[in-house]
Parts: structure tokens; sequence; C-alpha cells
């Protein structure tokens, strides 16, 4: 099929690849530094319209320095599009995979340019962000619409006009292969420790006003991390055959103190376990699909020094990376993405796109969840993921039925 060839509605399933109407697949991140000159141009990207001064962004730019000035997120990002574009060839899927970010090179911008040159006239966009906020789902659609629309206007196209479409994969915390990477690394963190210890997941907090606009997604950025915490846990304590204590903390806020974020701090919080005299712990980076500078810096040489200090035995465990689960799980979410293009192509877009619904009877595409929480949606509604609830940034973001709201 030529990839500037819509969809034919007459084909049989049979006939089609089970990444159609797909030509290229994005995975879409954060972005790091490349080195210690890269260091502050990205900070100013990541803080542009914040009106930040150098001296503070100097602050966290240590963080960074303290690792030679380089992010591991790049080496890591593309130890995972090598591992995407293994496991599609390994089911005989023949599916490009690009690498886009949003403040850092390469930029998003950039990617879809280079895919769109390649001939892909409709993209499915991966985020590496598992939960949906605004900084884990509709700060990347704003980024998304802006390189399109970036990419129009050197086709000569008009105001809104997008050369290629594309399409991102449901927020994806609490899919099996997500969550048996975790439960994976948690229980081989325990193995390690060779002792009881308390459970504490760790995941970048947010702004309490964001997580209260981020329950328009259907369940709140708080409350998606629980539920995914409960069945990690619970699966732990089947692997172990003893009872798991846990907790959900926090890392990495920023921002002036009088404004409330999500708390406890990870630290404050190791603190408050070694006055109850807990003697050990496992940090589980819940939040986080990667080992990048959160990780790097807040817990393994912050928390990890806090808890020595305290005199508490702490092992860390590892981040889903690229794991096996995890990526096997990945392309199922593709491939179900996909599908669902297939039948909104044939039939029409279905509601259950385009909202949360329990009943997954009434879903056109099984999608496969474990824990508590139904599948989110792939298509945003309106006012989802607001920064603030019911306060629009005025910044149009993609794949949403509503790109303004």
């Amino acid at each position: 099929m030529a990839p500037d060839t819509a969809v034919s509605t007459s084909l049989s399933p049979t006939d089609l690849s089970p990444v159609a109407p797909y030509d290229a697949l994005l995975l879409f991140s954060f972005g790091g530094p490349d080195g210690p000159d890269d260091v502050l141009p990205f900070l100013r990207n990541v803080t542009a319209g914040k009106n930040i001064p150098d001296e503070r962004l100097a602050v966290v730019a240590e963080h960074y320095h303290h690792f030679g000035g380089a992010s591991p997120i790049n080496g890591q990002n593309l130890a995972l599009q090598k591992a995407l574009t293994d496991e599609l060839a390994r089911r005989g899927i023949d599916l490009p995979v690009v690498w886009g970010n949003r403040n850092w090179e390469p930029y998003t911008t950039d990617a879809l340019s280079a895919a769109y040159s390649d001939g892909a006239r409709r993209v499915v966009a991966l985020v590496t962000s598992a939960y949906s906020s605004y900084s884990g789902c509709r700060q990347y659609r704003e980024n998304l619409w802006a390189s399109l629309d970036e990419l129009g206007i050197d086709d000569g196209l008009g105001e809104g006009e997008h050369p290629l479409a594309v399409d991102k994969v449901r927020s994806y915390f609490n899919h099996p292969g997500f969550v048996q990477a975790n439960v994976d690394a948690v229980t081989e963190a325990f193995e390690s420790i060779g002792r009881d210890a308390r459970l504490v997941f760790v995941t970048h907090s947010i702004p309490d006003t964001m997580e209260e606009a981020s329950a328009v997604s259907g369940a709140s950025y708080r409350a998606q991390h629980l539920d995914v915490a409960a069945t990690v846990a619970a699966a732990v304590e089947q692997r172990l055959g003893r009872p798991v204590t846990w907790d959900l903390t926090y890392c990495s806020r920023s921002g002036p103190p009088s404004q409330p974020w999500l708390e406890p701090d990870v630290n404050d919080h190791l603190t408050a376990l070694a006055a109850d005299g807990a003697q050990a712990v496992v940090l589980s980076p819940i939040g986080f699909i990667s080992d990048h500078m959160e990780v790097a810096f807040d817990l393994d040489t912050e928390a990890l020094e806090t808890a020595a200090g305290l005199g508490l035995v702490a092992v860390r465990a590892d981040t889903v990376g690229t794991r096996e689960p995890f990526v096997r799980g990945l392309v199922d979410l593709v491939l179900e993405r996909a599908a669902l293009a297939r039948d909104a192509d044939a039939h029409g877009a279905h509601p259950v796109t385009a909202d949360v619904v329990a009943d997954a009877t009434a879903r056109p595409v099984v999608e496969a969840t474990v824990g508590e929480l139904p599948p989110f949606r792939s298509v945003c509604r309106p006012g989802c993921c607001q920064m603030r609830a019911e306060s629009p940034t005025g910044i149009p973001a993609a794949c949403s039925t509503d790109p303004w709201s």
C-alpha cells in the first residue's frame, strides 16, 4: 500500500497490515541535553514562557552537571527505539520508528518531517509518559499540533492545515505490559534486599491544581498511580508469598513554595518511616519509564543518600526501560490503536474513542487493562488534561475531539 493511500474499507481485514492505516511510529519524548553546553539552552526550552531567570535555572542545571551535563534519557530513548523496531520485526511488521522530543534534538518537527519525506501520511505517536495529566499528555499534544502547523507552513498549506495526520496510543499506566514489567522489577528488588522492607512507590509530583484538572480524564493523576501501585503490590505479594506494605510518594517538585504540590516528598516520607522504626525500603519509580534525570538524581542520589543518613537499608527497583513485557505491551498498544483507527475509518468515530467507559463490551476493539480503572481514551475529550481545571491554555492540542478546549 502506498504511504499516501487512504485505507480502503472494501479490503477485508486479512488484506490489511495489522498496523494499517499507519505508516510510521513516533516515539515521542521529553528530551535532554547531550553535554554541558546544552544544559542551559535545554532548560530554557523546558521553561519557555514562564519567565524563569537563568539564575534559577542554574540551580536545576547542577543536577545535570552532576552527571557530566548529559541526560541519560537520550541513550534510553535510542535503546527503546531499537527495542520497538526489533519487536515489530519479530512479529513480521514493517513500521519505521522515528524518535522526536519536545525540548531537545531530535525535535518533534524534525522527526515528523523526516517521516513525511519518507512517505508517511498517517503516524501513530507513543508518548514516553504512562500517565494522563497536563505534563504527561496535553503538553505533548500541544507540541504535536505546533509541529504539524510548522510542517503545514513549510508545505505551503493554510493555517491549521496539516500535511500528515497523527494519532496517539492511550495512556498506558494500566496496560498489562507496563504493570508486569514493574512487578518483575519490584520483585527482583525485594529478592536482592533479602529481608522484609517497606515498598515506597515514587512518581513526579505535580501542582494540586494540575491534579484537580487531570480528573477530567476519568481518574486523576494520583488515582491512576494508586491503582497501579495497588495492582503491582498485590502481584508482588503473591510472588513473595508474604504481605507487602506500600506507600505512594513524590519527587521533583518545583515552583514557588507557596504553590501546593502533591505530597509526601519521598525524602520526607523516608524520614517518617525511619522515625516509625522501619529498617529497610524498596524504592519503585513507578511514575517513570526509564532511568532519566529525575530517577538518577532525585532517587539514586538524593533519596538513597537520605536513606543512608537515616540508617535505612534501601534498594531502588528498576524502571521498565526495555524490559520484554513493557516493549511487547507497547507494540500491542500500537496494534490496538491501529484497530481502533480502522474501525473508525470503516464505521465512523465510535463514542468510546472519545470517552472513558467501564463497559468493555461497548468498545469496538478489546483494550487490555489490569487494575480497577477502565482503559483511557486515545482521542481526548474536551477540557482534558488542562493545567488548571476549566482554564484552557489557548494552545491547540492534537489527538482531541476539540483541539482548543
